[in-house]
């Protein structure tokens, strides 16, 4: 098993985590990096790893810092299935064909004066149809499924309370003949909010990323 930080580590913003596990590749969240030009110029890096290899994302939630390049990586290459919660998956639909309207908006102000200075155009990081088209990767959880990818790879979907559809991802990793759990928290609610309900308690794992 290996794990790479692909965001999210040293910065808030661009939820990424990028697995290697008996020749399966998956990805858990695939963020926009958000901020300042700096964190904005990172969105436009290669990804360091073929996104037609990836096999599968799980999606904790819907917000654009978790999401975001997900229309990148469809660009890219990628076409294997997007599991997240029905809601997650039906927000999705909404903000990021939104997300892709702001990305070909502010490169086309940019080219205008690019053009003006006879520079060459810049592309967008990636467009609505890119957006709309990975949508249809996406595969609706319920909290609580048990979801098996193969015999020695699992996850589950625990309700995280930090907005509709958000979840907490337990992982379950056969290795070496050993059984590890890894959990993911995403980004967890507060308790006692009106609508969202409070996060899951989580029966201890052997690996937590925050």
């Amino acid at each position: 098993m290996k794990v790479t930080f692909l965001g999210a580590a040293q910065s808030v913003t661009g939820s990424c985590y990028y697995f290697e596990f008996e020749g399966k590749n998956f990805l858990i969240d695939c963020g926009m990096f958000q901020g300042g030009r700096t964190e904005d110029e990172l969105n436009f890096e290669t990804f360091p790893f073929n996104p037609s290899d990836i096999d599968f994302m799980i999606l904790s939630h819907a917000h654009i810092d978790h999401s975001g390049r997900i229309p990148k990586l469809y660009k890219d290459g990628f076409r294997g299935t997007i599991y997240a919660t029905d809601a997650t998956a039906d927000l999705c639909g909404i903000m990021l064909p939104d997300s892709a309207h702001i990305q070909e908006s502010e490169i086309e102000w940019k080219n205008k004066k690019r053009k003006r200075e006879g520079k060459e155009e810049l592309k967008p990081l990636y467009t609505i149809e890119d957006a709309y088209s990975c949508l249809e990767l996406f595969k609706g959880v319920k909290y609580d499924q048990v979801v098996e990818i193969n015999n020695n790879l699992r996850f589950v979907l625990k309700d995280a309370g930090h907005m509709l559809g958000s979840a907490i991802v337990e992982l379950y990793l056969n290795e070496d003949g050993k059984e590890y759990k890894l959990v993911f928290s995403g980004d967890l609610g507060n308790r006692n909010v009106p609508i969202l309900k409070d996060p899951s308690t989580i029966d201890g794992c052997d690996y937590l990323f925050i």
